[in-house]
Formats: C-alpha cells, structure tokens, sequence
C-alpha cells in the first residue's frame, strides 16, 4: 500500500490535471459554456478537498477495505468528471 502522502500527492495531481484542461477550455476554446466551466472547477475543487480529507481520516479496523472503497470511489468521480468535460463545448 502506498503511504497517505504518495495518495495525497496522486490525488492532487490527477484532479490538478483535469481542473488544468478545464481552465484551458474555459479560457481558449471557443463555444466553451463558460458557467458550466465554471461550476466544474469549483466540484473538482471540492471533490479534491473530499478525497484528501478521506485518506486523513481511514476508518479504524478496516484499513483495507477502506482503501478499496477509496479507490474505486475517486476512480468513479474521475470518470464522471472526464465526461462533464467533454460535454462543455457541445452546444
């Protein structure tokens, strides 16, 4: 298992990632919904925050299985985050 700050690292990393593609769209793509991208930067803000508050507080008893809810749970909103993207400059 990695150590709760390589995670913390890789979810800042991640998230910085995607709120990056989503600043850049709202900022040089045209026909970018520029409030839908906005709103997006604030979720995968607050998203970021959930998910590093997670990791500093594990359930005790249950180390392992918290890390796989954690997982699947952050790899669920990262899809869902990668699909609101995509979606902003259908009009």
């Amino acid at each position: 298992m990695a150590s709760k700050k390589d995670l913390k690292k890789n979810v800042n990393y991640i998230i910085g990632e995607l709120f990056t593609e989503c600043w850049i769209q709202y900022n040089h793509a045209s026909g970018t919904d520029k409030e839908k991208a906005k709103d997006l930067m604030a979720k995968m803000l607050t998203i970021q925050n959930d998910f590093v508050n997670r990791i500093s507080h594990p359930e005790p008893g249950q180390i392992k299985g918290f890390y796989k809810k954690f997982r699947s749970d952050f790899n669920a909103q990262v899809n869902s985050l990668i699909e609101e993207l995509g979606k902003l400059n259908q009009i």
